[in-house]
This record gives C-alpha cells, sequence and structure tokens, in this order.
C-alpha cells in the first residue's frame, strides 16, 4: 500500500513538527521524508525514544531519519550546502550513518550563498537601525539565513542564480557565484560611520567584501558535492512509485505564508500545502493521501509581528528551551491557543483530514487555562478574518496586520486539556487524530482509527 502524509504546521512556524514527523515515520515505517518547503532556517527538534535518548534539531534533512528514513529535498527547497555540511556532522556525532548516502537533492533546487545570508543580515539590521531612530517600520522578522534574498535574485534574474545542478559544474559555479557576490554588495544598505564597525555588520560586510572568498568557497562546495546526491526531478516520481508511507514535511508555518501571512511580518516561501500538492500531481501518485495539520496547545511566534492572544506572564511562565533570543529571530512570544488564527490557518490550508495538538504537558501546572475565541477591533467583534479572495494581494495582508495590531483577545477559560482539545475540535470541525506531551515518539498518542 502507497501512503503519503502531508504535514503542515497551522502557526507561525515551532509547532513540534520534527517531533510529529518522527513519531509518523516510526509508526509508518516511512521510507522517505520529502521536504516540500523552506529551507536551513527549519529547526524541527526531535529527541528519540528510550533510555538513552539522542537529540538533533533537523534544518535539512528529513526528521524522519533517526527513524531510519531516508530524505528527499525537493526544488521547492532552498540549499545551504555549508550549513548542511554542519548538520550532517552532528547526525554522525550521534552515531547515525552518513545521512547523504540517504539524501537525495532536486538538481532544481536553489542554492542559498553566504552573499545572499550576509544582504540579508545587513537589511534586518537597517531595519533595526531605522525603528530605533524614528517611528518608521522596523524589523520585518527574519531567521537571517537569506531566504528572501534568494528568492528575490531568483525572481530577478532567473537562471542565472544559483541552482543545486550547477555545483558540480565548476566553471558555472565560479560565474554565478561571482554574479552573485556583485547583485548582493549593490543591495546591501550602508551604514553611518559610527555604526559600520559594530561586531554584526562588520562581520557581515566582511563576508560580502572580501576578496579571498573563492579560496575557502569553492573547496567547501566541493567537498558537498562529493558527498551529495544531485538528482533530476524526476527522481521524486520512482521515490513515490515505492510501496509504504512517505511523509511530506514542511517548514515555518502558515501563517508566515508569503501571500496569505501577515505582510510584511512574513516568509519568502509557500507554507501550505500548495507545494507538496503540486508535487504529487505531477508524478501522478495514485495512493492514500492524509493531510495533518498541527498546532501547539498555546499559541507562539518568533520576533516581530501579530500575536493578539500575546500574554508576557504566559510567555514567562512556558520558556522553551529550544526557542530562546535569537540575534536575527529576536525574542520568543507566548499567547494563549488563538482559536480566530485557525479558523483563519484552516481556511488557507484547505482541505485537511485531521490535527495534531503538541505541547500539552507545558499546560499542566498553569493556575489557568484560557482560549482566545474572538477578538475586539475598532470597536467590532471579529471571530474570523477573511483571506483574500484573489489569492495573492499584498495590499489586503498588510491591511490585515494593521488589524490585527489594533486588536485585544477575549479569552474563555477552560476547564483542562481534555476541554481545550473538545472545544478546538467542535469549533473547527476537524477530528484530532494525534497528541503530543513530551518531546519523543513515545510521548505521542493516536487517536481514531487514522493512526
Amino acid at each position: 500500500m502507497q501512503q503519503a502524509i502531508l504535514t503542515v504546521d497551522l502557526g507561525f512556524g515551532d509547532a513540534g513538527k520534527g517531533s510529529i514527523v518522527d513519531y509518523l515515520a516510526r509508526r509508518h515505517d516511512a521510507h522517505t521524508v520529502v521536504r516540500y518547503n523552506g529551507g536551513a532556517q527549519a529547526g524541527h527538534r526531535v529527541v528519540t525514544p528510550g533510555a538513552a535518548p539522542q537529540e538533533h534539531v533537523f534544518a535539512q534533512f528529513g526528521s524522519g531519519a533517526l527513524a531510519g528514513a531516508a530524505t528527499h529535498l525537493s526544488r521547492f527547497m532552498l540549499l545551504d550546502p555549508l550549513a548542511m555540511l554542519v548538520e550532517a556532522q552532528h547526525l554522525c556525532e550521534l552515531g547515525a550513518p552518513d545521512p547523504f548516502a540517504h539524501t537525495t537533492i532536486d538538481a532544481g533546487a536553489l542554492v542559498i550563498t553566504p552573499f545572499q545570508r550576509a544582504a540579508n543580515r545587513l537589511k534586518e539590521l537597517a531595519r533595526g537601525l531605522r525603528q530605533a531612530q524614528s517611528s518608521r517600520a522596523g524589523r520585518h522578522g527574519s531567521c537571517g539565513m537569506g531566504i528572501g534574498e534568494t528568492q528575490a535574485d531568483f525572481l530577478s534574474f532567473g537562471e542565472r542564480v544559483l541552482f543545486a545542478g550547477d555545483l558540480t559544474k565548476p566553471a558555472v559555479l565560479r560565474e554565478k557565484l561571482e554574479f552573485l557576490r556583485a547583485v548582493n554588495l549593490a543591495k546591501a544598505p550602508a551604514f553611518p560611520s559610527d555604526l559600520a564597525g559594530s561586531t554584526l555588520i562588520a562581520a557581515e560586510w566582511e563576508m560580502l567584501a572580501a576578496a579571498d572568498w573563492a579560496d575557502w568557497l569553492l573547496p567547501a562546495y566541493a567537498d558537498f558535492t562529493r558527498r551529495a546526491q544531485v538528482v533530476p526531478s524526476a527522481h521524486l516520481h520512482t521515490i513515490l512509485q515505492q510501496p509504504g508511507a512517505v511523509i511530506f514535511e514542511g517548514a515555518q508555518g502558515v501563517l508566515l505564508d508569503e501571500w496569505r501571512g501577515f505582510h510584511p511580518h512574513t516568509t519568502w516561501s509557500t507554507t501550505t500545502l500548495a507545494n507538496a500538492d503540486r508535487l504529487l500531481g505531477e508524478a501522478g501518485y495514485g495512493g492514500r493521501v492524509v493531510r495533518l495539520g498541527i498546532t501547539r496547545a498555546y499559541a507562539t511566534r518568533h520576533g516581530a509581528g501579530p500575536l493578539v492572544s500575546e500574554d508576557a506572564g504566559l510567555t514567562a511562565a512556558l520558556p522553551d528551551a529550544a526557542n530562546g533570543f535569537g540575534a536575527w529571530q529576536r525574542d520568543f512570544r507566548v499567547g494563549w491557543l488563538d482559536l480566530v488564527m485557525l479558523r483563519y490557518a484552516l481556511d488557507v490550508a484547505r482541505p485537511l483530514d485531521a490535527l495534531a495538538v503538541t505541547c500539552l504537558d507545558r499546560l499542566i501546572g498553569l493556575p489557568v487555562l484560557r482560549v482566545c475565541d474572538h477578538y475586539c477591533g475598532g470597536g467590532a467583534l471579529i471571530q474570523r478574518l477573511t483571506p483574500a479572495p484573489g489569492g495573492r494581494d499584498l495590499d489586503y495582508q498588510a491591511e490585515l496586520t494593521r488589524l490585527l495590531m489594533r486588536c485585544q483577545p477575549s479569552l474563555i477559560p477552560v476547564d483542562g486539556a481534555q476541554a481545550l482539545l473538545s472545544l478546538v475540535r467542535a469549533d473547527l470541525g476537524i477530528p484530532i487524530s494525534l497528541v503530543s506531551s513530551g518531546p519523543t515518539a513515545a510521548d505521542k498518542q493516536g487517536m481514531g482509527e487514522m493512526w
């Protein structure tokens, strides 16, 4: 029997996707995990069950690797070869087999270069500086990994940017790297002389301006190509023809989607299931397809942007060791479970077959448990946000952002975790097929016949 399980985060990311994918890979003995969006910014934490647990935060390899599943990076992934080499090293230190031996990479995947990452970071630093000096809009929120600049370069220059398939062509590789360095040098913002020497700014400018970049970058990419398996797009069709289960693993969350998220606090990536659906359609996949939405039992987000149900006391009560303050993503913020956001996420990610609710254990011991049922904003009661009718309207999304920044949450009490689950199930009209009360696969409980 063939089965494809498509996973999607219904929040702003950090819903526990890695933990869920690891569980699904073990439960269904999945042969492959397919990454269908995002890039090296993923932080999917997996802790293995047993007396001697191992822990790895997956970024580019599929989160089923410690469960024995192979990885395929689709053409919708943004590849960072240098970061992937570091990640592979940690997996090997855990005693896992060489992950590159069980990984294939679509030749059409975009490659993030150090130049695009540096330009990304300099732009975000400049936004923060403008915010500190005036009332102008500040940081958009960034992972600092070069995702946006890589996508922007592709939209501007098409085939002149770097793809995974170019890494094995030395002359093409060097020409494209020289081009991208020049492009990103031109895009990088200037800073006042009294700030240009700061540690963060100077480090990124040094990356862009260093004349000896080829001396270290080309050998590093050569090391990567000796280990990596770059394949044509049709290779995924072969994977999907195999019997057994395939897990499609997403990155970030629906509320950060480039077109459906709350502009400008979004990612340059499609975070709905659209890419996964397209890959299955291109392969003529005829197996069973299950579409699983994932949410924490409370709301979270990194850095700037709306989080209507945010609660400073809850943020202090629920610190997350895997999601602290970061130089680029900034603060990790926590709020009560937000049904308005979940309704919106469901509308833009439909259809879904089931939900997985994670981090139920984090609610134990809270003196009170609440859920945000609606917002109050501009004298109106808001229970639903209407998605943009055309689907690609950034002005509409920006107006939603401005609305959300003016809203206040209306909170209702719930009597424990089971009551919360019942409320979510009834409100969204979708069965909850999986709940998680801890980091390992042993902490997961399947509900109903699906699992």
